[in-house]
């Protein structure tokens, strides 16, 4: 089912998404998308959402299971608290991307703005991943506490990462393709060389990863990684004890 969303309100267009979804319709395509916040908000269940345009902020927030696809860049706090599905953006995209997330796949092609994943979360087997394509401003992974980041830097000669990489970090695990300068890096997290169980815990997301992008796998690992892990899972307990 199609659906123009030029001059829609957010308001509007999300209730007319909805409305769709409990009508039946498992497939939607939004057309002249341009900065409506909160689509696919809340929503579960096995429904696909392509989005030509860019949408607004909370794209996918408390999103439950469907799947997003957006054919252009987006805005900031996509993913927002997200507890299931996945979205994959064919452009950049904001900041505070992947804030308190708690499961599902974010994959972008391009750049990522400031403090992505902050707070990111996991529990037993819910596990949230995001994996960029580009480059990442600063405090990339600030206060994670679970879920797995992976940053490529594909085409780019210069610096991957802004700085204070994992500042406050204490949970989760972050893969950066090349090496990082220590400089860049908060000093709740420790770089080290990824192992063989690493290996086998990212090699199928890159797999899935290209796949939705046309990316040469082979030239995706041509380059090894540097793996973040946090020193600490309390780093600031110290702070608020007496």
């Amino acid at each position: 089912m199609k659906i123009d969303a030029k001059d829609m309100q957010h308001r509007q267009l999300n209730m007319t998404i909805r409305d769709a979804v409990e009508s039946g319709n498992t497939g939607l395509e939004l057309d002249n998308v341009n900065g409506q916040r909160y689509i696919g908000g809340g929503m579960d269940g096995d429904v696909k959402i392509t989005i030509n345009g860019t949408p607004g902020n909370d794209l996918g927030s408390f999103m439950n299971g469907t799947e997003i696809i957006v054919n252009a860049n987006a805005q900031d706090g996509i993913a927002n608290t997200m507890n299931d599905g996945r979205i994959i953006i064919h452009g950049s995209v904001g900041d505070i991307i992947g804030y308190g997330m708690r499961g599902g796949k974010l994959y972008i092609k391009g750049n990522v703005g400031y403090r992505v994943g902050i707070h990111m979360k996991e529990y037993e087997d819910k596990v949230p991943v995001i994996i960029a394509g580009g480059t990442a401003g600063d405090f990339f992974g600030e206060y994670m506490a679970g879920g797995i980041m992976i940053l490529l830097g594909l085409g780019s000669d210069n610096g991957v990462v802004g700085d204070y990489v994992g500042t406050g970090m204490h949970g989760g695990v972050i893969y950066i393709r090349g090496e990082v300068d220590p400089r860049d890096l908060g000093k709740e997290v420790a770089a080290l060389e990824p192992g063989e169980d690493d290996m086998k815990l990212i090699v199928p997301l890159l797999k899935e990863y290209c796949g939705c992008f046309g990316f040469d796998f082979d030239e995706v690992m041509s380059r090894g990684f540097t793996k973040l892990v946090p020193l600490s899972h309390r780093p600031y307990g110290e702070m608020y004890v007496y």
